[in-house]
């Protein structure tokens, strides 16, 4: 069986400076554009089946500079809802809750629109589509030829999803750390979800 692929989109103003980014949809900065385009190097090996994508432009984009065509946006890939936190650094959010922790306590509630997810929340909707990911790397097997699935998406969702594949809980999340446009894959090991490379960041971003 193929593995699950995980690509977290290039940089933009607000994760460059760690601004919490969920349902704001910016674009990669230039330097993001480069950090998405040294990414087609590290999958250029690999028979890709199936590629889904955050419907955010971040993620879209990086998909198309990475060379990850055609691919589908899925609704499920969206970032953790931050409601109250949407655009604030965690730096700001310890002057007045100085023990917070995402993993743990979640985020404050926001507007009607977004009222935030709790960590259970998001490990909920990343084990919907593992259900999905598991049948699309079945199917691929089926038609003889294998492959594996690619998911472009955010930082804290992958987390979330790593540790829900791994059979952990939402919040070991905590434990894996996602730069932005690294490669990541999950294969298996006598049968168990396993491993295979994490955190595999292109070359520097040139200038």
């Amino acid at each position: 069986m193929g593995e699950l692929i995980l690509v977290r989109h290039g940089e933009t103003s607000w994760s460059r400076t760690g601004k919490h980014t969920s349902w704001t949809d910016l674009p990669l900065t230039a330097s993001g554009e480069e950090q998405a385009r040294k990414v087609a190097p590290l999958l250029a090996e690999r028979r890709i089946a199936l590629t889904l994508t955050s419907t955010l432009t971040r993620a879209r984009r990086t998909a198309e500079l990475a060379g990850l065509v055609p691919a589908h946006s899925d609704a499920d890939l969206h970032e953790w809802d931050y409601g109250a936190y949407e655009g604030i650094t965690s730096a700001e959010i310890h002057q007045d809750r100085p023990d917070w922790d995402l993993w743990t306590d979640g985020v404050a509630e926001g507007p009607p629109e977004h009222p935030g997810e709790s960590p259970q929340q998001v490990g909920e909707r990343a084990d919907r589509l593992l259900k999905r990911v598991d049948v699309a790397l079945r199917d691929a097997d089926l038609d003889g030829e294998g492959g594996d699935v690619v998911l472009v998406a955010h930082a804290h969702f992958l987390r979330v999803l790593t540790a829900r594949r791994l059979g952990l809980p939402a919040s070991a999340g905590a434990l894996f750390r996602l730069d932005t446009a690294s490669v990541s894959r999950i294969g298996t090991e006598h049968g168990r979800p396993a491993l295979a490379v994490w955190n595999q960041v292109p070359g520097p971003v040139s200038g």
